[in-house]
């Protein structure tokens, strides 16, 4: 739930304080009784201990008048509906530590599986692009709406060279912005930023950034310009290792994910990070990610209701006062 005046909640911390001056003004009335009234007559209409149902009907006002400045603040609830069409550009690192197998069979492999099953899921209307980087970024294959290629695409990616994180996701925005274009949305529809259709990234990496000229953190700045959100994935175990061989020589060289950084990323642009250290683990973020993309937030005005149940318990204490508190004969 939102609020299109949240400000206007202030004015709830009002009701306890008038309640506390109820009940002042409720204990002085009773002392001015007892200090001039004829104690005979008094008891004889005023029961020894006042019974608690007394307490309702204010309590009841004191509820209404709270839910009243909930539906002065204007409510908005919402609902998930499915959404109809979009653009998911996919971003996978390539680099020489996704031959890693910590998670099994390895690190490529295992994203390879999950982008396949991420495609299945999206709805058919929906234009899925890929970016895959190692030393460089470059287009693995132009935004489509024919998934059955966009599957295919992952089937003969190759791990080597370092990791351009940030030169990946700033084509990843280019892409976005090129489909923008191609499909017609001029500066005027998309605003003084250049707002794009609905679109996202899904970056996944395995590494801290060591090639390539964009920091990771300018890369997310622009598609934060753009208000693209990039959802973040952290693949592999901090003990993830390869091992080198050249002839004579031979090494093994720990390759951890750098979960900080793309933390980070999806902070910045309004997405979400996930870990992964397996495979299973991996196919469950991508099948999430599939459904969360494939629904939209839609926000509804909720201050009628509000008001009809300020107006019911309204009601309700008048009609229980009526009954239940005290009167004279």
């Amino acid at each position: 739930m939102r609020f299109t005046w949240p400000l206007v909640l202030a004015a709830v911390a009002l009701v306890p304080l008038a309640a506390a001056a109820y009940v002042l003004v409720e204990r002085r009335r009773a002392r001015f009784a007892i200090r001039f009234t004829n104690l005979d007559v008094l008891a004889s209409v005023v029961p020894e201990k006042p019974p608690r149902r007394g307490l309702v009907p204010p309590a009841l006002f004191g509820l209404a008048l709270m839910v009243a400045i909930v539906a002065v603040a204007r409510p908005e609830t919402a609902r998930s509906v499915n959404r109809r069409q979009a653009t998911v550009v996919l971003v996978i690192d390539t680099s020489g530590s996704m031959v890693a197998n910590d998670v099994q069979p390895s690190r490529l492999a295992a994203a390879q599986e999950a982008v396949r099953r991420f495609v299945k899921r999206l709805p058919g209307r929906f234009e899925v692009g890929m970016v895959v980087f190692s030393s460089e970024a470059r287009v693995a294959m132009p935004i489509t709406d024919d998934h059955e290629l966009a599957s295919q695409g992952v089937e003969h990616l190759n791990a080597f060279g370092g990791t351009a994180l940030g030169d990946a996701l700033a084509r990843a925005v280019d892409l976005l912005r090129q489909a923008g274009k191609r499909d017609g949305a001029t500066t005027s529809q998309a605003g003084a930023a250049g707002n794009i259709p609905p679109s996202a990234i899904v970056l996944l990496s395995d590494g801290a950034q060591n090639r390539g000229q964009l920091e990771p953190m300018k890369a997310a700045l622009r598609a934060k310009h753009f208000k693209i959100p990039v959802y973040t994935v952290a693949l592999g175990t901090p003990g993830g290792s390869i091992h080198i061989s050249d002839g004579a020589f031979s090494q093994t060289i720990t390759v951890p994910p750098d979960p900080q950084t793309l933390k980070r990323i999806a902070l910045e642009t309004g997405g979400r990070f996930y870990a992964a250290g397996s495979g299973a683990r991996l196919n469950a973020v991508y099948d999430k990610l599939a459904s969360r993309l494939s629904a939209r937030r839609v926000y509804r005005e909720a201050t009628s209701v509000f008001l009809g149940i300020s107006a019911a318990l309204l009601l309700g204490a008048g009609v229980l006062s009526a009954f239940w508190l005290p009167r004279l004969p």
